[in-house]
């Protein structure tokens, strides 16, 4: 295969090609197109569009596909072949700039929270230049957006873009006023680290659970969890090694910049982590990077879970997404430099942030709203459902001297003393990490620990850029009328300090006193599950900020709390009737049988000899007689539950009742079912335990 020069990136018609294939004029353009945002030649696409069609025949593909991301959550497309007849009766191969630009796949099944009936089945997909296509198996994968008929937005990527050019509008205003004249864009750009599990094909396979739902729905605690903290950055396996390397092989060739690997906490977790990339094309990696994550394991007899908490009583999986913003020249704006103190610039897009997150609190926490990611947030090992700002010591000691109008005496560099003459001296940094924060600033990024492992980071991003965008909005318009921009700098910054400290936290976001004084002293919000949260989408603070930047209209806003409420309510549904599935037939019967073999053998020993006693066998009868009653009613619970919300007036309704009842009936379920494993032979018990999924992979 070569080195990983040779390789990397050989599967994406990305800038080198393009230098290589069209000619100096169109290159231009092009390069004008996606780096300044002006408008595509028809003829500049054309060109593109033989030179695509060339380079991916010779790599041996076949079909192309407008490639996108529906609001399913995951991608979807559509291929169609490069032939087209000739007279001779044979085939040519051929590809135009209007293929490129759009094409139509089917609309009609995609959801679209009622921005569109069924039957209107027309949809189009846009080319977005920004994003370089791909080769995937045989076919050219072309990235881009997806809108109905009437215009509206189906996608996650339009929305996104749309937000990143808010940013760009409102951090160029500010710039601007900073006296930088020659910047031309400013762009976000995102490091998504992504969780993961390993288990077993062979584990999967008899797991309904698994299969039909992602996580496991019944499962007794194993002897042995994550207590002894072994598997965290633990040596990697043999066979999950081996994974990872092929893993790392296919992420390359599609340019994505996997970096980081390493064993998580819990045993058969593990994580990705990419290198930082525009967020558009980060967003564009991270969907290729699940998807083929579940390829490559299927390759190894493994299976890739990426739901949220696919294991009771270990960790689950999260997607940290460190989030910046930069401009063109490569500054990086949220970097303190060497004083930050008395780095303004810097300072107030810290403040934009900052007012931002307390401002929109409640979006941050939509965007990160399913029913798997409930499981996770506030159970002590993601970040609680509050949101709140971690700065560190320094960043904070400044922010109080500003609010204080006092003096910053600095933070002194500690040099780190490790007891050893030969181990190396270095410099201590000025603030340590908080992982137990929902958004920590690391050095020159935050890090928006919220996100869910199977999550789409499209979501997260587009409501942190556009709040962003949002507060720098209203700095703009105030210091660009101010008469004295330095006096009214100052004051702004000061301002926002004062009004939004609240948000800013640096103690254990674990801890329970925290969620008390967030909520009953700061005021802060605490939507512990998706249908606390999602209904605060269509507030009218949040309409009118979301519109007002043209991110969303009315209509998708609306769309967006029909089809995140809708795929709570189905995902919940799904899981109970598994659950009632399960029980029903598999559990009941199986823990039925042991009892009848356990009263047997009392029968028979007593037939021996009346004298011997059997009261270990009528003990765990009887114990395992009133499990099954108590599984059996709780399964017809669950399965009357499920019945009674469906009749529920609206979708809102709907969620609620699941939250509260459906829930509630499918946990007192699974604890009956998880007893009963715990006292049935391990021969009779019909799925592999935990134990079997957590430590077959070696």
């Amino acid at each position: 295969m070569g080195t990983i020069k040779d390789y990397f990136g050989s599967q994406v018609f990305d800038d080198r090609v393009m230098k290589a294939t069209l000619s100096d004029q169109v290159y231009a353009s092009l390069k004008k197109t996606i780096d300044e945002g002006t408008e595509l030649d028809i003829g500049v696409a054309h060109a593109v569009a033989i030179a695509m069609k060339d380079w991916a025949v010779s790599k041996g593909a076949t079909h192309f596909t407008h490639w996108f991301q529906p609001l399913t959550g995951i991608t979807a497309e559509k291929h169609d072949s490069f032939i087209t007849p000739s007279p001779d009766g044979g085939v040519i191969m051929e590809f135009s700039g209007k293929e490129l630009i759009k094409g139509e796949p089917d609309a009609s099944s995609f959801p679209s929270g009622g921005l569109r009936a069924t039957f209107e089945a027309r949809g189009y997909t846009a080319w977005d230049p920004t994003s370089y296509a791909f080769i995937k198996g045989r076919t050219l994968c072309i990235p881009t957006a997806f809108c109905s008929y009437g215009g509206h937005a189906l996608d996650k990527k339009t929305p996104l873009l749309r937000s990143m050019e808010a940013l760009n509008k409102q951090a160029l205003r500010i710039l601007r006023l900073f006296g930088n004249d020659t910047v031309k864009r400013v762009t976000s750009s995102v490091g998504p680290e992504q969780e993961y599990f390993l288990i077993t094909k062979e584990m999967y396979e008899q797991r309904p659970d698994l299969r039909f739902t992602g996580r496991t729905l019944f499962g007794a605690k194993p002897p042995k969890g994550q207590e002894m903290d072994d598997h965290y950055f633990g040596v990697i396996k043999p066979r999950v090694a081996a994974y990872m390397e092929e893993l790392n092989d296919e992420l390359w060739k599609l340019g994505i910049l996997a970096k980081t690997e390493h064993n998580e906490v819990a045993p058969a977790q593990h994580e990705l982590a990419p290198i930082h990339t525009t967020t558009n094309i980060a967003t564009d990696h991270n969907q290729l990077t699940m998807e083929i994550m579940q390829k490559v394991a299927a390759k190894h007899g493994l299976v890739c879970l990426l739901h949220e908490k696919p294991f009771a009583g270990v960790n689950g999986s999260g997607k940290h997404n460190n989030w910046s913003i930069a401009t063109d020249s490569g500054q990086n704006l949220l970097s303190p430099g060497a004083t930050p103190y008395e780095n303004a610039q810097f300072l107030l897009f810290l403040c934009a942030v900052i007012k931002a997150v307390d401002d929109y609190q409640d979006l941050l926490r939509i965007s990160v709203a399913t029913a798997g990611n409930d499981h996770r947030l506030g159970a002590n090992e993601a970040p609680p459902a509050v949101v709140s700002i971690f700065l560190g010591d320094e960043l904070n000691a400044v922010l109080e001297a500003i609010e204080n109008n006092t003096p910053y005496e600095g933070t002194e560099k500690t040099q780190m003393k490790l007891g050893a003459d030969v181990l190396p001296k270095f410099n201590r940094d000025t603030t340590d990490r908080n992982r137990t924060s929902p958004f920590a600033f690391t050095g020159n990024k935050f890090e928006f620990r919220m996100l869910g492992s199977s999550n789409s980071i499209a979501c997260a991003n587009i409501m942190l850029n556009t709040a962003v965008a949002e507060s720098l909005r209203i700095y703009a318009d105030r210091l660009e009328c101010a008469e004295d921009f330095e006096t009214a700098l100052h004051e702004m910054i000061r301002k926002t300090i004062k009004d939004h400290k609240r948000i800013i936290f640096n103690g254990n976001g674990y801890d329970e006193s925290w969620i008390k004084e967030a909520t009953e002293r700061r005021g802060l919000l605490n939507y512990r599950t998706t249908a606390d949260a999602v209904p605060h989408i269509l507030d009218k603070k949040n309409v009118d900020m979301l519109t007002s930047h043209g991110v969303f209209t009315e209509a998708e806003i609306r769309s967006r709390y029909e089809i995140t409420l809708e795929n709570y309510c189905k995902t919940i549904v799904i899981e109970a009737n598994t659950m009632v599935d399960m029980a029903k037939t598999q559990i009941v019967p199986a823990v039925s049988a042991y009892a009848l073999e356990l009263a047997r053998t009392s029968a028979a020993k007593k037939a021996l000899d009346s004298t011997l006693a059997c009261g270990y066998e009528t003990d765990l009868v009887r114990q395992l007689s009133i499990l099954t009653d108590r599984i059996y009613a709780g399964a017809a619970a669950v399965e009357n539950s499920v019945l009674s919300v469906t009749a529920a007036e609206d979708i809102g309704t709907e969620a609620a009742l699941i939250r509260d009842k459906v829930l509630a009936g499918m946990s007192e379920l699974r604890v009956a079912c998880d007893e009963a494993e715990t006292l049935t032979a391990k021969s009779y018990w019909p799925y592999p335990t935990y134990a079997d999924l957590l430590f077959s992979v070696q």
